[in-house]
């Protein structure tokens, strides 16, 4: 196996990271454990969840990807050989954020990126996998309306306030790093100018830098 630095970071991931969002849906615990266990043998020791997850998501199995994952690194006892990551969901109106998600938090203002919100999203996603530190905690998707899916025909609307500014953001973000809770930070599913404003205003304000990103990527993107 190949490893590489996540970004600036001290992380040393494996070039593969094991996936996690068929967990608890596609995937029972069993599965799950062989899957996990073969990749650590191969020498894989990236393992990405949401506390969204499995997908499609639903009330009945919330949370059980990393709830699997919490289990799996109970059982074999090797939290310190893992870089754990996870991301907090956005209520955001297209896409998965669609449906509500009333059972992550009561849904709607409660999947902001605010302080309160993002430390009970923390907790929660520590409380399942089992450990008192993520690696690298992302934001699955943005607050903002943006274009989600690939979606061609996305009209802007300036008007569009209803979303925490992204200095309040990195405020909160902040202070979990300093907390210990979360080491590292990253997006999902961002747009260009999402990236550049997070990176700007972490530079200029002296606050985490976005470490990764996950975007959709195609050849025929």
């Amino acid at each position: 196996m190949k490893y590489r630095k996540l970004g600036t970071t001290d992380l040393n991931v494996s070039v593969i990271c094991l996936g996690t969002m068929t967990f608890g849906e596609q995937n029972s615990q069993l599965d799950g454990f062989e899957l996990m266990d073969n990749a650590f043998e191969k020498g894989v020791n990236f393992i990405d969840t949401a506390e969204i997850y499995p997908i499609y998501p639903k009330k009945e199995t919330y949370g059980k990807s990393e709830e699997i994952i919490g289990n799996w690194l109970k059982t074999k006892k090797n939290r310190d050989k893992i870089i754990l990551a996870s991301k907090v969901a956005s209520g955001h109106p297209k896409g998965i954020g669609a449906t509500g998600l009333t059972w992550i938090r009561k849904g709607g203002k409660n999947l902001r990126f605010d302080k309160d919100n993002l430390i009970e999203a923390v907790n929660g996603s520590l409380k399942k996998l089992q450990t008192d530190y993520i690696d690298l905690y992302q934001l699955h998707w943005p607050e903002r309306n943006v274009a989600v899916g690939g979606q061609l025909d996305f009209q802007y609307d300036p008007s569009d306030t209803k979303w925490t500014p992204i200095e309040e953001v990195l405020e909160n973000l902040d202070q979990l790093v300093k907390s210990g809770k979360i080491r590292y930070v990253g997006l999902c599913n961002e747009t260009p100018w999402g990236v550049i404003n997070f990176l700007k205003t972490a530079q200029e304000k002296k606050l985490p830098r976005m470490m990764s990103i996950q975007n959709g990527y195609s050849l025929v993107n």
